[in-house]
């Protein structure tokens, strides 16, 4: 009888310390906001606010996206140096009752550029929301 209680303890101790949960689990309605690696900085051309939507735009070339026309952001010069590994980062903007997503893109050090809707497709300055 006492190597029956005996076991019956070992087994209820044991199952107990199989049901501890590590608190480095990530719990359920948390996520994660990462970075897209989109190439290696290539160059970069500028449209002056006259040409698309009155914005000054950079038109940014990796080594992923090749052509100019893919990738645009919101500035008059880009401060990227050429090799600088470039990401693609959402970022959500809560201004009232609603958020929104934006993207910008960076470097590995501070230098980052709001990414803007425009792309040119076809020879025409289209507007769009996804990359």
């Amino acid at each position: 009888m006492k190597k029956f209680l005996f076991l019956l303890l070992m087994g209820i101790i044991i199952s107990c310390s199989i049901t501890k949960k590590s608190s480095s689990l990530l719990q359920e309605d948390q996520f994660f906001i990462t970075r897209k690696y989109i190439g290696n900085f290539i160059d970069y051309r500028h449209t002056g606010p006259q040409i698309v939507g009155g914005n000054d735009l950079i038109w940014i070339k990796t080594t992923i996206y090749s052509t100019y026309g893919k990738i645009s952001a919101y500035s008059k010069t880009c401060n990227f140096s050429v090799g600088d590994k470039i990401y693609l980062k959402p970022i959500y903007y809560t201004p009232g009752k609603f958020g929104y997503w934006v993207y910008q893109v960076e470097n590995d050090s501070s230098v980052n550029y709001r990414v803007s809707e425009f792309r040119f497709e076809n020879n025409v300055f289209t507007r769009t929301r996804s990359l």
